[in-house]
């Protein structure tokens, strides 16, 4: 077992292009707490920076660190793991994939990363991105359609891959607009803010299939059309701005997540109401 080392937080790095975010949110004030009393009981993960003698980059423990540094520590225990950058993209992913909570443009970056590591380890063998996708797939426990799948997801222009992390668009929509170029995705993000209204899969399907169809691209006026109509599950609805209410909600709930607790409190509310009305009856 590989000794541990006691490092001072500014000799360490992030990993250049790492996928996954750290979050100043209710998890990490946890955290920080947690470190506070007990230190930090797990090790980070980190590897020599090549032309140093004493810089080093973090493989695993991004959020210790982050947490580390709001406790005030200037030092935080590690392993080092003298390995390059590949092996080292490939290992930050694996020891991340057991997080309860991964984004879906964490997953799809982290999987981009280990493809493009393992393809630039597999050169010599003249292997490609098949095989790359076929090892993802196996470690990840998850078909290779999949992994190609969340992969795409990196195509998506930042705000809309936000959206899709926030659950307000769904990962099946995500997946069809990543085909949709640039200027499209930027007009679509802009109605979605507009109109506080997101693509239908089959809007989103139907996008895809134009912009396949149409030369040079899909314009943006068809897509206006699209998003215009209206759709069997926007009738009669109350809308709220999401600024209303999501001081009452973790910044990292899902729209599902703020749905059932909408509902909860709903119901809390109903049954406190009966109370009362049986309390004034008696």
């Amino acid at each position: 077992m590989k000794p541990i080392t006691v490092i001072p937080i500014c000799n360490l790095h992030p990993f250049e292009g790492h996928p996954y975010k750290v979050l100043d949110n209710d998890e990490m004030n946890d955290l920080i707490g947690s470190i506070q009393k007990s230190g930090i009981l797990t090790p980070l993960l980190v590897r020599p920076l090549e032309g140093t003698t004493d810089e080093y980059e973090v493989i695993s423990g991004h959020r210790r660190l982050h947490a580390a540094q709001k406790a005030g520590l200037e030092t935080v225990p590690a392993f080092i793991h003298a390995i390059d950058r590949d092996a080292a993209s490939i290992l930050l992913v694996d020891s991340n994939l057991h997080r309860e909570h991964i984004l879906p443009s964490e997953k799809a970056f982290a999987y981009k990363l280990k493809m493009e590591a393992l393809e630039h380890q597999g050169t010599s063998r003249q292997v490609g991105e098949k095989w790359s996708v076929t090892q993802i797939s196996e470690a990840a426990n998850a078909s290779e359609r999949q992994i190609h799948r969340y992969i795409r997801l990196t195509h998506l222009s930042p705000k809309l891959l936000d959206l899709v992390d926030q659950g307000r668009i769904a990962f099946s929509v995500g997946v069809e607009l990543s085909y949709l170029p640039d200027e499209a995705q930027n007009h679509l993000a802009e109605i979605i803010d507009r109109d506080e209204a997101t693509p239908s899969y089959s809007q989103a399907v139907r996008m895809h299939k134009e912009e396949n169809e149409s030369y040079p691209a899909i314009s943006l006026s068809r897509i206006d059309e699209i998003m215009a109509e209206e759709k069997p599950n926007q009738r009669e609805q109350i809308r709220l701005r999401r600024d209303e209410f999501s001081k009452y909600f973790p910044s990292e709930y899902s729209d599902r997540q703020i749905r059932d607790d909408i509902i909860a409190g709903l119901d809390l509310l109903r049954r406190q109401r009966i109370r009362e009305r049986n309390r004034d009856a008696r």
